[in-house]
């Protein structure tokens, strides 16, 4: 366990030590139009999905904050849980060609496959535009957007940075206690926290 926790301190004080993106994105505020490719090919914009509730989900498979939530199966958990109630999930990858986490569709679609994941779609933002329209800054950083295009989430997934799946039983998890509270019709009590993880590989 002390291990898991030097590891996730040395490599958050990493992150965190990253320039951060300029963020458009204002929890209260319209949330940014989003563009972007997905792994079959089709373009997703954010406007599409308007009347829905968008969680917007940044990863990189090769960041060991991400593989704790996919290694073991919460991220999937919540994935299939919230599209199961009409929630729309974007998984966004912004890690530019050549850098770490930047996979070619097929790969995306293999690894997808293979950690049982079940986002409405992943989408490849290889410019990083819609990252730095969002201020993304780690793997995982998360939004959520609501049925009129507002903002009304943005951080972390929850309130324990660390790489250690243990501690998923025990920490507080924003987004979907944001999700229900809001789904539910009533105000999201944390609206803003800080994100964790891996810096996003612009």
């Amino acid at each position: 366990m002390r291990i898991h926790r030097t590891l996730a301190a040395t490599a958050l004080a990493a992150a965190l030590s990253i320039p951060p993106a300029r963020a458009a994105a204002v929890v209260g505020q319209p949330a940014p139009e989003l563009s972007a490719p997905d792994t079959t090919g089709a373009t997703r914009s954010l406007s599409a999905y308007r009347g829905k509730f968008v969680v917007l989900e940044w990863v990189n498979f090769e960041c060991p904050f991400v593989g704790k939530h996919y290694g073991s199966g919460h991220m999937q958990k919540l994935q299939k849980d919230y599209t199961g109630k009409g929630v729309v999930w974007l998984s966004i990858n912004s890690s530019t060609a050549g850098s770490q986490g930047h996979y070619a569709s097929d790969k995306v679609n293999a690894l997808l496959k293979q950690k049982g994941a079940a986002p409405t779609a992943y989408l490849l933002d290889t410019a990083g535009s819609v990252g730095r329209a969002y201020g993304a800054k780690t793997t995982p950083h998360m939004f959520i957007v609501d049925p009129k295009g507002t903002l009304i989430y943005a951080g972390g997934i929850d309130d324990t940075p660390s790489t250690d799946q243990a501690d998923i039983a025990t920490a507080k998890n924003y987004v979907s206690r944001a999700l229900d509270e809001a789904l539910a019709g009533k105000p999201v009590t944390t609206a803003t926290s800080q994100s964790y993880g891996c810096s996003v590989k612009y």
